[in-house]
């Protein structure tokens, strides 16, 4: 009997599936060995050596499997093939005190794939497990060493983390950048022509032979000039381009462009989006979710043409198999995500309704990767009307091609069919005001862009990164899903751009993650990568304690305590400002900082005002400004209007405005509040 050990009881019972009873497959339930939670862990004078711990939870498990390999004849370490996945065998192989234990890995689990690995087994690679290792240390030292400062220096129950600070930082510096935006006006003027009684727009482009730019008429008064000098001129077509536009499908999904689509279509979180597509996995059904390759098998391509001959017919194959490039340097997993087979159709598949999904998507943008271009039909016309001349454009999809599996948006707009010189008549013109929009907040998906394209974290990093910093308060989502910085994720920014700039520097920590590509290259060692960053980390950290002082962090008021009579100052807390005795600790008086009032009168008290507060959790509430004589509150965002049916107050929820009244059914769209 021979033992094969993964990291999850799901994966144990697929893999058990295609083996038979030659073989025991068991779990190791993730991770078996772990740094400390509760101390440091590394020893920095020994070479920044880790001092590994076994958790309770784990200890039954590897009860368990030392008993299984005692009746084994051979032990085979099946674990993910990324770093995370080859420090767990690592792990395994130290705590189960196994000699020379064979490591397999696979792509996908299906029984080809299993019986190829088995034939080709290789030793552990410390490389991958040192860069696996680096990156634990690291984020230990930034973790350990920082958190304390900010206890002492800001408040108790914060913590920093080297790459979760650098996103902190690219919500906050977004913020800031809309906060400083001016918007500036601007004005279009826009034609609706006619040939034939078929009607189109037509935009105002160039004057005297000279484009006009966007913000070239920023006036009302230009606009109101344009229109006059446009009375009575006539409007003729001076020239016309017809041609066919070739739209491609996509590259099949890497791990950030599969959270960022299913963000975009499923508004699934990428932490959830990476739950599903692990359980994906494990149960053979798509391949390994953490990668950021785009490159097909020859198998899969195979597969994937026959799908596509078999149920749309020729037209629809490409003719030649798509291949595609990683835009950057790929790591270990040397695969797109796709499904292990391209017959299983999500119409074939038998899963809860998330999950197929998020199944679908995959599988569409795999087979579509195959499938031939989108063809659209595309026109544009010069119409010269005096010394101006205005643009009209419209395309119209011909040929779905990959369109068919794999919807995109697109707009189509048919042109009449337009000839030079012909005379066109005017039916109105326009002029339109137009304001400048500021950058637009990340949501999951740009933010994972953001942090892909600046070398910050890898794939198995992403989800991670965005769940720690919304749990710790860092920042948060706004009623579009879009990420804004919290008045705490502000300060601590701040003051780590200020005092600490090489854990917030993007290209720092960028060559940082390069270092980490190194070491799983055999090009670089751990002990180089952890010196080379705690050196002139720790001396700076030694600095600024004398430096930072914490009343840099408070601020004095005129209020007095109504305990103890002192003054009070307000102090910063996990979740944003507050007053505090400057009395402490002899008077540990608190009170909540009045703020963000919304301008509604409580209808409780009627005296009152909402304002917005955060419970210990920090989680958004609404209520009275009155506390404690006023104990009324809601959860949902009250509006200074009244129910119509009720007279009870309206609150917003999401896209629609309810009532706060739970025996009223009284609901409207967004937009009627908007009207």
């Amino acid at each position: 009997m021979n033992l094969v050990i993964v990291e999850s009881p799901t994966k144990a019972k697929t893999i058990q599936k295609f083996l038979g009873k030659e073989y025991t497959v068991l779990s190791s339930f993730g991770h078996i060995r772990d740094l400390p939670k509760r101390k440091f862990g590394v020893e920095i004078e020994a070479n920044f050596k880790p001092e590994y711990v076994i958790p309770a939870k784990a200890k039954k498990t590897i009860s368990a499997l030392k008993k299984a390999i005692k009746k084994g004849t051979e032990t085979i370490l099946a674990t993910d093939e990324d770093r995370e996945g080859e420090a767990i065998a690592w792990h395994l192989s130290e705590v189960l005190k196994l000699k020379d234990p064979k490591r397999i890995v696979f792509h996908e689990i299906t029984e080809g794939a299993i019986k190829e690995a088995l034939n080709n087994p290789r030793m552990i690679d410390m490389n991958l497990v040192d860069a696996q290792q680096a990156r634990r240390i690291l984020d230990r030292i930034v973790g350990y060493k920082l958190s304390p400062f900010l206890w002492k220096k800001v408040s108790k129950g914060l913590s920093a983390g080297r790459v979760q600070s650098v996103a902190v930082r690219l919500v906050a510096e977004r913020e800031k950048e809309r906060e400083d935006f001016k918007k500036q006006e601007y004005w279009t003027i826009e034609a609706l022509l006619s040939k034939e009684g078929k009607e189109f727009k037509a935009i105002l482009s160039q004057k005297d032979g000279q484009l006009i730019e966007k913000l070239g008429i920023n006036t009302k008064e230009d606009a109101d000039k344009i229109l006059k000098d446009l009375e009575g001129v006539e409007y003729r077509v001076l020239n016309v381009e017809a041609k066919e536009i070739k739209k491609n499908p996509f590259p099949p999904f890497t791990t950030s462009t599969l959270q960022q689509e299913a963000s975009k279509k499923l508004k699934y979180p990428a932490k959830f989006t990476m739950g599903i597509a692990q359980k994906l996995y494990e149960q053979g059904l798509i391949t390994y979710h953490r990668t950021d390759s785009v490159n097909l098998s020859q198998l899969a391509l195979g597969a994937a043409q026959k799908y596509i001959l078999d149920t749309f017919g020729r037209k629809y194959w490409a003719g030649h198999f798509r291949q595609y490039v990683s835009k950057g340097k790929t790591q270990e997993a040397h695969e797109a995500i796709r499904p292990t087979y391209a017959t299983n159709s999500p119409d074939k598949v038998k899963l809860d309704k998330k999950y197929l999904k998020l199944y679908e998507l995959i599988w569409r943008r795999f087979i579509a990767s195959q499938m031939t271009a989108a063809l659209f039909h595309s026109t544009g016309a010069d119409i010269s009307a005096e010394n101006h001349t205005f643009r009209a454009t419209g395309q119209v999809l011909k040929f779905d091609g990959f369109l068919k599996v794999y919807l995109i948006k697109f707009s189509e707009e048919d042109l009449p069919l337009l000839k030079t010189d012909d005379l066109l008549l005017l039916k109105e013109l326009l002029s339109l005001q137009h304001f400048t929009e500021p950058p637009a907040r990340y949501n999951e998906a740009s933010l994972i862009k953001a942090l892909e394209k600046n070398g910050i974290g890898r794939p198995s990093t992403y989800a991670p990164t965005l769940s720690t910093v919304q749990e710790r308060n860092y920042i948060a989502k706004d009623e579009q899903r879009r990420f804004f910085p919290t008045e705490m994720g502000i300060i601590v920014n701040n003051l780590l751009v200020d005092h600490f700039p090489e854990v917030v520097d993007i290209d720092f920590t960028a060559r940082m993650e390069k270092e980490l590509d190194e070491v799983a290259e055999g090009k670089d060692t751990l002990i180089k990568t952890c010196k080379d960053f705690y050196g002139p980390f720790s001396k700076n950290l030694e600095k600024k304690y004398n430096d930072v002082s914490k009343e840099e962090t408070t601020e004095q008021t005129d209020k007095k305590c109504a305990a103890c009579q002192s003054p009070m100052i307000i102090r910063l807390g996990r979740f944003g400002r507050f007053y505090a005795c400057s009395n402490f600790p002899t008077c540990k008086n608190t009170e909540s900082l009045e703020k963000d009032s919304l301008n509604v009168k409580c209808p409780k008290c009627k005296t009152g005002e909402i304002v917005t507060k955060r419970t210990k959790r920090g989680k958004v509430f609404y209520a009275c400004n009155k506390f404690p004589e006023c104990d009324f509150a809601l959860w949902d965002k009250p509006i200074d209007r009244k129910c119509p049916e009720c007279n009870s107050l309206l609150v917003e929820k999401w896209k629609s405005i309810k009532c706060s009244n739970k025996d009223c059914s009284y609901k409207e769209d967004a937009e009627r509040k908007q009207d």
